[in-house]
C-alpha cells in the first residue's frame, strides 16, 4: 500500500510525514482492499489547519474524510477517525450482502 503525504501552505517535516503514514497504515486493519492512501495538510488561515484522507479502494469510489483544526497532530487523528468509521461502515456493509 502506499502512503502520500503532501502539504498546501505549508512545509512537510519528517516528524509530520512520519505520525501521518503511521496514522494512515494503520487504516488497513479496518478494510484490507486499500490500494493507497493520500495526506494532504494545508495551513489556510492563520493557525487553521485543514487535513483531507483519500482512501483508494478496489472496487469503490474513494473515501475522503476532511477535518480542521488548531493542532495539526489532533486533526490528523480526527480525519483518520472519520476514515476509519466509513471504512468500517463499507466493511459491514459488504458483508451483510453476502
Amino acid at each position: 500500500m502506499e502512503i502520500i503525504v503532501s502539504g498546501k501552505h505549508l512545509d512537510i517535516t519528517e516528524p509530520i510525514r512520519t505520525y501521518a503514514e503511521e496514522k494512515a497504515g494503520k487504516l488497513t486493519k479496518y478494510y484490507s482492499q486499500i490500494k493507497s492512501i493520500e495526506v494532504i495538510a494545508d495551513k489556510s488561515q492563520g493557525t487553521q489547519y485543514e487535513i483531507e484522507m483519500i482512501a483508494h479502494v478496489d472496487r469503490h469510489d474513494p473515501f475522503i474524510a476532511t477535518t480542521k483544526g488548531e493542532d495539526l497532530y489532533a486533526t490528523i487523528d480526527q480525519t483518520q477517525s472519520k476514515l476509519e468509521r466509513q471504512l468500517t461502515d463499507h466493511k459491514q456493509k459488504i458483508k451483510s450482502h453476502k
